[in-house]
Formats: C-alpha cells, sequence, structure tokens
C-alpha cells in the first residue's frame, strides 16, 4: 500500500510525535508498504492515510476524507487530544475521530475518554522502545531524570519542587533533559537551579545521549499531568531503569495498576516521599525493578510492528470485501 503518515511535528524536530510517526513509517516499510511522512495531506496518491493528532492534523483528515471518502483513515490519539482538546476542542476533535475508520490509542486505558459509539474503533498499540541491557548508576550520587520538553502538560519543575530541602544526607539530584517551550520556562529552570543544588536542566540532547543517560541513573521520574502513553516510560522500561510516575491514566495503562511507584498528580510532597523511599529502601527499589521488568514484553519492537501489521492487514482485508 501506498501510505501517507500525517505529523504536525516536522522533519528534524527531536517531538516525540515525530520521532513516533518516523519510528512507525519504518515499520511499515519492513511490512512492504510504501510510506511518506508529512506534515499534512495535499492529495497525493495514497492508498491509506495515518494521521498523528485528531485535533493538530485535523485539516489534513478533512481533506483526506473528503477527497477520498472510499479510502482508509487511521487516527492515533495523542495525549493532549485525549486529556484536553476533547474536552477543550471538542467538536473539531471528535470530527477527525468520527472520520476516522480506525482510531488508534497508546496505552489501554484511553478509551475511558471516547464516547462509546467511537469505542469499536479503538485499536492499541502501545510504543516500543530498544533493550538497553547494561546499566551501572552513578554511585557518588542518587541521579533522578527527567526526560520531556518543558511545557505545561509535562509538569516538569515538579520534580525540582520535590528534592529542595531535603534531608542533608541524602544524594538525590535530579538531572533534566528537554528543549523549552518557551522564554518563561527557560527563565523558570534557570532561576531554580540558581537557589536549587540538588537540579540542573541540561537542554535537549540527542537520543543516543539519552539512552546513555539512562545507564547511568537510578530513577526515570514521569510528572505529567496527562499523557497518551509516553515513550519516555517504554524507553526507560526497556533500559531497565525504574520510574516514579504521576497517577495518570496514559502512565497507569502502561505501568499497571498494581505498580508501587505511583504518586497524585501534582503532589511534590508525596512525590518527595516516594523519591526518599527509592533511594533508602532497598526493598521498596527492588519492587520497582520487578514492576518494570514485569510489563518489559509490552513495549519490544516485535509487539508494536506486529499491532501495525494487524490493523493494515485488517484494513486491506476490508478493502477487497
Amino acid at each position: 500500500m501506498n501510505i501517507c503518515l500525517v505529523t504536525p511535528a516536522p522533519r528534524g524536530s527531536r517531538a516525540g510525535n515525530r520521532a513516533s510517526a518516523n519510528r512507525w513509517a519504518t515499520m511499515l516499510r519492513k511490512l512492504g508498504h510504501r510510506v511518506r511522512v508529512s506534515t499534512d495531506y495535499k492529495d497525493a496518491t495514497t492508498d491509506l492515510m495515518v494521521a498523528l493528532h485528531a485535533w493538530r492534523s485535523a485539516e489534513a483528515i478533512t481533506r483526506f476524507a473528503a477527497t477520498h471518502p472510499e479510502r482508509p483513515l487511521v487516527v492515533v490519539l495523542t495525549g493532549t487530544d485525549a486529556y484536553r482538546f476533547i474536552h477543550s476542542h471538542r467538536e473539531t476533535t471528535l470530527a477527525s475521530l468520527e472520520a476516522a475508520d480506525h482510531i488508534v490509542g497508546l496505552h489501554p486505558m484511553v478509551g475511558n475518554v471516547l464516547p462509546k459509539r467511537l469505542r469499536g474503533k479503538l485499536r492499541i498499540i502501545i510504543q516500543s522502545a530498544r533493550p538497553l541491557e547494561k546499566r551501572q548508576p552513578a554511585k557518588r550520587h542518587f541521579r533522578v531524570c527527567f526526560a520531556g520538553h518543558l511545557r505545561e502538560e509535562k509538569d516538569p519543575l515538579r520534580p525540582a519542587i520535590a528534592v529542595r530541602n531535603l534531608p542533608p544526607d541524602s544524594r538525590i539530584r535530579v538531572d533534566a533533559y528537554g528543549g523549552a517551550h518557551s522564554e518563561d520556562w527557560s527563565s523558570a529552570v534557570r532561576e531554580e537551579m540558581r537557589i536549587n543544588a540538588r537540579y540542573r536542566w541540561h537542554g535537549e540532547i540527542p537520543h543516543a545521549e539519552l539512552r546513555r543517560i539512562f545507564s547511568r541513573s537510578h530513577l526515570l521520574v514521569l510528572p505529567s499531568l496527562m499523557e497518551g502513553g509516553a515513550n519516555v516510560i517504554s524507553e526507560a522500561v526497556m533500559a531497565k531503569l525504574p520510574v516514579i510516575a504521576s497517577d495518570i491514566e496514559g502512565s497507569v495503562g502502561l505501568l499497571g495498576e498494581d505498580y508501587p511507584g505511583y504518586y497524585p498528580v501534582g503532589d511534590a510532597e508525596a512525590l518527595r516521599e516516594r523519591l526518599l523511599q527509592a533511594e533508602s529502601d532497598p526493598a521498596y527499589y527492588a519492587a520497582l525493578e520487578t514492576g518494570c521488568a514485569e510489563r518489559r514484553h509490552l513495549f519490544t519492537r516485535e509487539q508494536e510492528q506486529a499491532g501495525w501489521a494487524r490493523l493494515v492487514d485488517d484494513i486491506q482485508t476490508t478493502c477487497l470485501e
């Protein structure tokens, strides 16, 4: 099939949407399809369109559906779609989902946000990551890693706030990686570094360097207010790096309801207690490691590619009927 894969993130972007689109394009090509990744749809010869982001890709979705109503359309539901735009821009977001023949969700609980009439379209395909077998955490400090862009949805300063005024004998340090979405965020983290000796922001770094950081860290902290199924969880689990996360659906859906590493979203004091427990209690830290290890099979490249293969096979079968 000729597949057009639309993402709002431009070529060269390190945004998660672009990384996901590029990874899916590689998988679909391995399955024998011809794939073009674009930020829009302009009536190119296409048998199938996969649009990442129901709201941000709404114009491309509308154009494709109007031009080729007989051709299949897949819409991938992102975190901001599911937990923001389906409320704040409901008409546009739902129009994209109504137009779709199939909706792809990135964690098993995302169907909770969909109207019942749309849930039959939903397929869950969990994002994968390459395994990282060797991990040698730093010895001088207890390294806590935050990896994500500095923007409201990520609640990026929550880990920094949580490690202010820790007991003097704590070895916890927070290292944050990711670009600032505005000068206000850049100023905020620079001020935090000025007043908080346990926090350092390193800006945006290449993926290969982030994998090296994971190998030297003790924990990944994911404080997000909303996530559609964060690939950083996949990366951490496949790197054997335990996770502390806010108790949002996007994280619980990936790590499981019984995972011991959650804290109430936005609660810096509760996050502080989790970090101190992970540092000081070997049994708790081991429980985090075990919890992640038990979910590792969900994040392999094989399972993600198989999910896309099943979806495209079903689409081709339907087209032949």
